[in-house]
């Protein structure tokens, strides 16, 4: 007599109000693509979020700035100093205080000429964020090119290449730029014609980038060498891909990361270098709009009021640490392990 097989037991299902079974959650995550998860920590980071504002709202009114002075009804040109002789006193220096501010100069006017401080200003950051941005895309365009070519290929190629990036990073570029700025335009334009402004910017972007590319060239063609031996890219190779495919479908998207916070933090240095490189008269010069222009113009008065010299020596330092937090927030959004 056999005994009787126990029954199955009951299962109970949970439904909801619909009386349909809740759809179990496959997509936690892990799902999320690193894309995805970056943009998550990097809304998570506070700071980081602060100076990503900052940073937008400087770009936004560097490209509004023709706008913003039309609105305002005034330029960075004009003489107000001069074509109304009451604004200035026998010193040549603002009648009113604080470096002549007031409802109609929000940032004052400028001593002996009369321009005004707060358009001058607009313009400067739009010139300097136009050269730094600019230089940057190059630098990261070349580092890319060569750091890859030279840790893909090996051999020769990366041994020749490593040696000029060796010479480039010990060369010091800034007093060659000094020196050489001279023979260029005494080449490029004849002495008794003026330098066109176009001309400077070209040059300035130009030497910018060709002592620039090296450091992020250097750290991707690291990051290449170690990239190749593994085991992605072995198989892509048996399968037959071409380098061309192996590069762009295999090594790039494994050196975003790298990529993304080297430029972050390259925009800023080069912010600096080109202010400080018209603080020293090589390069943009007056009267063009330039945060180094108006620095070296407000150093000639700021013993009497250091308010010339207080605008755009704050915006720009504002701007750089802005930038400098947003570049740290992107690694460690990106790289969390990097994180202090």
């Amino acid at each position: 007599m056999t005994s009787p097989t126990p029954a199955a037991p009951a299962t109970l299902e949970v439904t909801d109000k619909t009386g349909t079974p809740p759809t179990p959650n496959t997509q936690g995550s892990t799902g999320r693509s690193p894309g995805r998860l970056a943009w998550t920590r990097f809304k998570r980071d506070k700071t980081g979020v602060i100076a990503a504002c900052v940073v937008i709202f400087f770009f936004v009114v560097a490209l509004c700035a023709p706008l913003i002075a039309k609105l305002y009804g005034k330029d960075p040109y004009t003489t107000y100093g001069v074509d109304d002789p009451s604004l200035l006193n026998e010193f040549s220096y603002p009648v009113k205080p604080n470096g002549g501010i007031d409802g109609e100069f929000w940032f004052g006017i400028e001593p002996s000429l009369g321009r005004d401080v707060f358009t001058f200003l607009l313009y400067g950051m739009r010139n300097s964020l136009l050269i730094a941005g600019a230089t940057t895309l190059l630098v990261t365009f070349f580092g890319i090119v060569i750091g890859v070519t030279a840790g893909y290929l090996g051999g020769k190629t990366d041994y020749f290449i490593g040696r000029v990036i060796d010479i480039l990073l010990a060369f010091p570029s800034t007093l060659f730029f000094i020196a050489f700025w001279p023979v260029m335009i005494s080449i490029l334009v004849s002495p008794e014609e003026n330098t066109p402004v176009w001309l400077t910017v070209v040059s300035l972007i130009t030497v910018m980038t060709a002592f620039g590319w090296a450091s992020i060239a250097r750290l991707l063609r690291g990051e290449v060498l170690a990239l190749r031996e593994r085991e992605f890219v072995e198989a892509a190779k048996v399968t037959g891909a071409s380098p061309a495919r192996i590069i762009f479908k295999e090594l790039l998207p494994n050196l975003w990361t790298p990529i993304l916070i080297q430029s972050t933090l390259a925009l800023p240095a080069f912010v600096t270098a080109e202010a400080g490189l018209a603080f020293l008269g090589v390069g943009l010069s007056d009267p063009t709009p330039d945060w180094g222009v108006m620095i070296q113009n407000g150093s000639k008065y700021y013993q009497d009021d250091i308010t010339f010299m207080l605008f755009p020596g704050l915006s720009m330092v504002i701007f750089v640490v802005a930038f400098n937090l947003l570049g740290d927030s992107v690694r460690d959004a990106l790289d969390p392990k990097t994180r202090r």
